[in-house]
């Protein structure tokens, strides 16, 4: 475990080994820039003497993100430097600022947006609940990770309200559909992924490269509005249903972060070479938890999904996609096989049949007006520690 002349919180998920970025503002001094968190204090890491000084103060991660690996290594030295060594505890120590101090923001400029669908317990569950006379998997999806592009410009902050979306309805004993807020609103508990280094055009990135073109790790909830998706979705796929609000963290956890947390995934079908990882796999074990009003509900573990980052990463671009500084993809819903380890509701609720009764006495299937949902997530640090991936929260708003 990295060593800091820092008084940390016993138990903190955001030690020297972590170290994750953000961007933050204060009342005081106002301009948006980059800090990482550290305990219970947010550092103003664009006031001190590091590599790439001039791309923390620009209101967002991209500045830095694209200078590429060598500078993301060298910053995060020098940061571990400057909180390990006591003789820079006067230079430092005034840019520490209390985390309630600050108002933290959207980290990143989201240039695409892409969501996988890479839980195999996730996508069996699913199947079996509307395709219950067939195979829960559809023949393709051991042999690909299954995606689509999503909306970037609905990608927003955590704390942002979730305003309840209005659309198309049309349940099967209905004659016609009706217009009108959706009644099966949803999360979807996701482990999000930031590009720094863009790709040429024409140019497919291997799952060798995965951590050159990678800056990050973020947590994701792609709500969703399954009402309206299940009945827009044949037959080109998620639409309306879900590009209303995509919320992540405002922490950004860089790779580096998370070497112990690397996993090599079980599979059992042989795999096209460019999706092949053999000796080299990006599967990471990060136990995610799931709260609405602050009862615990499910605790996905991510370690347990198909298709790894890297993979995704290779077959989006496979084709000659290229990647921009800012791109986000993410995972899709992350579920174990157990009934408390689904990473959404209408696995949770099994399609609504089966309510969930909260602490109070109250019973959910769907989300209503006022309720809260907040993920959580962890990963195994060096030396047995845990490294935190911050949150994401969300409250719902009723329809305009």
């Amino acid at each position: 475990m990295t060593s800091t002349w820092l008084d940390l919180p016993a138990g903190t998920g955001f030690g020297p080994d972590n170290l994750p970025y953000g961007v933050f503002s204060t009342e005081l001094d106002g301009p948006r820039r980059v800090g990482v968190a550290i305990g219970g204090h947010v550092l103003d890491v664009s006031r001190l003497d590091v590599p790439a000084a001039d791309a923390l103060a620009t209101g967002s991660l991209n500045a830095l993100m694209s200078r590429g690996r060598r500078t993301w290594d060298a910053l995060r030295a020098r940061l571990q430097e400057l909180l390990a060594d006591p003789a820079h505890r006067g230079a430092v120590e005034p840019h520490l600022l209390p985390s309630e101090a600050v108002t933290l923001h959207l980290p990143v400029e989201v240039a695409d947006y892409v969501d996988f669908y890479s839980s195999q317990h996730h996508a069996e569950n699913l199947g079996r609940m509307f395709r219950p006379d067939s195979e829960p998997l559809t023949p393709n999806w051991k042999h690909l990770p299954i995606g689509y592009h999503g909306r970037a410009g609905t990608v927003a902050v955590s704390g942002t309200p979730v305003v309840r979306p209005n659309g198309q309805r049309k349940a099967p004993t209905d004659d016609a559909p009706t217009f009108g807020p959706s009644q099966r609103l949803d999360i979807e508990a996701e482990v999000g992924f930031v590009v720094g280094t863009p790709s040429r055009l024409g140019t497919p990135v291997p799952v060798t490269d995965f951590a050159d073109h990678v800056f990050g790790v973020c947590l994701v909830n792609d709500w969703s509005a399954r009402d309206i998706q299940s009945w827009e979705y044949v037959p080109l796929g998620p639409f309306l249903g879900k590009s209303f609000l995509t919320s992540i963290s405002p922490w950004v956890v860089p790779l580096a972060a998370l070497e112990a947390a690397r996993v090599a995934p079980e599979r059992d079908v042989p795999l096209l070479p460019y999706l092949d990882d053999t000796g080299q796999p990006w599967g990471l074990d990060l136990a995610l938890e799931v709260r609405l009003n602050g009862d615990l509900v499910s605790c996905p573990p991510f370690g347990l999904m198909y298709w790894t980052p890297a993979q995704q990463l290779a077959h989006m671009t496979v084709n000659g996609a290229s990647l921009r500084t800012g791109d986000l993809f993410a995972s899709g819903t992350v579920s174990g096989p157990g009934e408390e380890q689904r990473g959404s509701f209408i696995e949770l609720s099994w399609g609504g049949r089966e309510p969930l009764t909260l602490s109070d006495g109250s019973t959910r299937t769907f989300l209503e007006d006022g309720d809260e949902v907040t993920l959580t997530a962890t990963a195994p640090g060096p030396d047995g520690g845990r490294i935190a991936l911050g949150e994401v929260t969300g409250r719902v708003q009723p329809a305009p």
